[in-house]
């Protein structure tokens, strides 16, 4: 996942599976993503919507928090009590500065009784890496950023085709994630508004795994394009630009996402 020596963007793992399948690229958040695809922004949103839509989703950061003290550490840093999470169940919150402002939006997911996954945005994954590393220095907890090729299956076909392919993840219900292999993540979420699934996986076993999902018929790559115009419109935020760290979660409305005391 090294940079470009040109324009200073990263790339992609899988770009060839991307340029083999005509994409066209652009700059987002630092990495040079597929922005569309032959079939088109108005044609892939739709296929989302009806079959089941690939995204690859591996400019975003998975950064593993362990330890004894590591649900301590992460209610440090986000208005969440991770104690109270049950194994494999996921919630959306926020990392937060000293004056309530969100500096990212993060997908925490309980593993175990001492171990932790957390998704992040990224633009943000650097600061974020560095605030957690701060914040669990003053606990019994590590934080380790995870490489990993990350892909999004959505829309009403995707579990069916994850079944083809080889992973079999229906038990799992809405927000809650697993590792179904070793290095690999597993979770029932998204970003489009549709039932789906987000798979965190090995570079080395990621274009097979891709292949295997991509054999198909039902399921195409769908670029960022229409990413934000699926999230757009099941109402999702986007870091950045809906929320900043200007921003509270009581001013974006998103007081729902904050566990009551």
């Amino acid at each position: 996942m090294a940079a470009t020596t040109d324009q200073a963007l990263f790339e992609l793992p899988l770009k060839a599976l991307h340029e083999a399948a005509g994409a066209r690229f652009g700059g987002f958040a630092g990495w040079n993503m597929p922005i569309t695809y032959p079939l088109g922004v108005l044609k892939e949103h739709l296929h989302t919507r009806d079959k089941a839509g690939l995204f690859d989703i591996s400019h975003m950061k998975l950064i593993l928090v362990t330890g004894r003290e590591a649900a301590k550490a992460l209610a440090r840093a986000c208005p969440l009590d991770p104690a109270a999470l049950e194994e494999s169940q996921s919630k959306y919150t926020f990392l937060l500065d000293d004056k309530a402002g969100i500096l990212d939006d993060l997908i925490v997911t309980r593993l175990g009784d001492a171990r932790f996954m957390v998704v992040a945005n990224a633009g943000n994954a650097a600061a974020d890496i560095a605030r957690l590393t701060e914040i669990a220095a003053g606990f019994d907890a590590a934080v380790e950023p995870l490489e990993r090729v990350f892909l999004a299956l959505q829309g009403p076909a995707a579990e069916a085709a994850l079944g083809k392919a080889g992973l079999s993840l229906g038990h799992l219900t809405f927000m809650h994630g697993v590792e179904p292999r070793e290095g690999w993540f597993a979770s029932r979420s998204g970003y489009t508004g549709e039932d789906g699934f987000e798979i965190a996986l090995p570079v080395a076993e990621a274009k097979a795994f891709a292949e295997a999902l991509l054999a198909d018929g039902n399921v195409e790559w769908i670029g960022l394009a229409a990413r934000d115009s699926l999230r757009l419109e099941a109402g999702l935020c986007l870091h950045g630009q809906d929320i900043t760290p200007e921003t509270t979660p009581v001013e974006a409305g998103l007081m729902w996402a904050i566990p009551k005391p």
